[in-house]
């Protein structure tokens, strides 16, 4: 028994010293332009780009292979930060930002009276919004939810729809004025 504890314990100090060492000798830095818009995107992971997550979603901007206007839940806040940090000629062209309309957020709502419990539409939601448990009613915690629509592609009884999220006073403005300000003649 002390032989086969000693053997392991050996194992693991190797094993973790080469590991070490193969780490420090072989560290690659990343530009520090990708860190950057890194920053700036949400960090949810949730795939909406296109990329596997925020960090390959940076990693292309940064090369110009995708346009500043990629992430979905950033919305038009995201993409003029990125203009900024990256430079309107990012993604090959330059950024229209046009197109791009004020949208308000969406966030998932479960309809607790359809909803059966399987646990779908948890396992798929990238950034662990939806609570519950097997066979019972799930929840979407709004704070957490980024509008991504994986969950609505999965639930089979169609129980969870998109709305608008909702105002408190943490995520509640002043709207903009809408008409024109007379001048005086």
């Amino acid at each position: 028994m002390i032989q086969a504890l000693a053997t392991m314990t050996a194992l693991g100090v190797g094993f973790g010293t080469i590991l070490g060492i193969a780490a420090r000798r072989f560290h690659v830095d990343s530009p520090a332009i990708v860190d950057e818009i890194e920053k700036i995107l949400p960090g949810t992971n949730c795939g909406q780009c296109g990329f596997a997550g925020c960090r390959g979603a940076a990693e292309a901007v940064a090369a110009g292979d995708a346009p500043v206007t990629l992430c979905p839940p950033g919305g038009r806040d995201v993409a003029m930060q990125l203009v900024e940090v990256a430079g309107p000629e990012c993604g090959g062209g330059v950024a229209d930002l046009s197109s791009l309309a004020e949208t308000e957020p969406m966030v998932a709502f479960v309809f607790e009276d359809h909803c059966t419990g399987c646990t779908k539409c948890f396992k798929r939601c990238p950034t662990d919004a939806i609570v519950g448990a097997a066979k019972q009613i799930h929840t979407v915690i709004n704070d957490a939810c980024t509008g991504c629509e994986a969950c609505m592609e999965v639930c089979p009884t169609e129980a969870i729809i998109l709305r608008s999220k909702p105002r408190t006073l943490r995520n509640w403005h002043w709207p903009k004025p809408g008409g024109t300000v007379g001048t005086a003649a």
